[in-house]
């Protein structure tokens, strides 16, 4: 029983690491698309505030033991790879 409910945690925690994740991704979308250039103060800001948030988040639930730490990581390198193609395609337009 105390097994599944550490899973059931750990399944848990992950999912809401992956949506912040995913939340961020959408906000830099919405903001290259609609607001700021990449190259802006603000744009820049956002990003760094952002990603920094989620790094402690994913810090927090690893010492936690609720995520691995090599998930974590792979977490926010994979959004850190999606934001680099999203810079990348609005330099070309």
């Amino acid at each position: 029983m105390a097994s599944e409910m550490l899973v059931n945690h750990q399944e848990k925690a992950y999912a809401l690491l992956k949506a912040d994740a995913d939340k961020i991704l959408k906000l830099i979308k919405v903001q290259m698309d609609n607001l700021t250039m990449p190259q802006c103060p603000l744009y820049e800001e956002v990003l760094d505030t952002q990603m920094y948030g989620l790094s402690r988040e994913i810090d927090f639930a690893v010492r936690l033991g609720l995520v691995d730490e090599t998930e974590g990581k792979s977490l926010l390198e994979s959004l850190e790879r999606e934001l680099s193609a999203l810079h990348e395609a609005s330099l070309r337009k």
